[in-house]
């Protein structure tokens, strides 16, 4: 007789998945594991797609196990056994706009959508990529004429547009505004620097390795970036004075 588990921490990806919102419990990696490779069973309350229930629960080895019949009974889903495998069916969630505007609860209004915290997460990449080859040439003593600052520019504006239309909920929409004021922040900083160069005053720049990372305005880009990744990562909008 064989147990049927699911594994609730087999890879990264499903970590994330638990850690930002249980509504994205289908990214779950089935598994059929022998009874005797566990120590002890326990039932604990899990949430799948909104919806709750008592699952039987394992941990061993540093990994979560649960029962996949209680998942596919609290989800609402189905599951089926072949001779060669195993198919689980759940329902798609209930959207994350719906379920953020009509709970009253803390937690909901402040949840994160999945699809504007991948926008999210990529928005803060490309204004990564925009200011660490400015800082780089200006601290090296390198040119930068105004096209290349503008093609990084608009790449990141197109990154904020589409995390715009992604905005769905308070919650997005309220990060999103940190994400515009982040995004502003490194336009003056890149206009700054431009603006510098033109009147060759970027010298000081590339006498001190950190003198471009000390000055002000970069210290509250960078921790308004820090802050952002975390956020975003969390999937609980957050407030920080370093994105205002």
């Amino acid at each position: 007789m064989k147990f049927v588990m699911v594994a609730a921490n087999d890879r990264e990806g499903t970590k994330s998945a638990f850690r930002t919102r249980p509504a994205m419990v289908a990214m779950l990696l089935l598994a059929l594991m022998p009874p005797m490779a566990f120590a002890q069973v326990a039932t604990r309350t899990l949430a799948v797609n909104g919806h709750t229930g008592q699952a039987s629960v394992i941990q061993e080895g540093g990994r979560t196990y649960v029962d996949i019949a209680s998942l596919a009974q609290i989800a609402n889903g189905s599951l089926s056994f072949t001779a060669n495998g195993i198919q689980l069916t759940l329902p798609a969630s209930t959207s994350s706009a719906d379920t953020t505007e009509d709970s009253g609860s803390g937690a909901g209004e402040s949840g994160l959508s999945h699809d504007f915290m991948k926008a999210g997460i990529e928005e803060i990449a490309l204004l990564r990529e925009w200011a660490s080859p400015m800082a780089n040439a200006i601290s090296n003593g390198y040119p930068i004429t105004e096209q290349w600052v503008n093609n990084y520019r608009e790449q990141a504006a197109n990154g904020l547009r589409m995390a715009s239309v992604a905005a769905t909920t308070n919650a997005d929409r309220n990060a999103l505004q940190l994400l515009t004021n982040e995004f502003e922040g490194v336009r003056k900083w890149s206009d700054k620097l431009v603006e510098a160069q033109k009147s060759m005053n970027t010298a000081k720049y590339s006498m001190s390795p950190n003198a471009l990372r000390d000055e002000p305005l970069s210290q509250k880009l960078i921790a308004c970036y820090r802050f952002l990744g975390s956020m975003l990562g969390s999937g609980t909008f957050q407030d920080d004075s370093s994105c205002h």
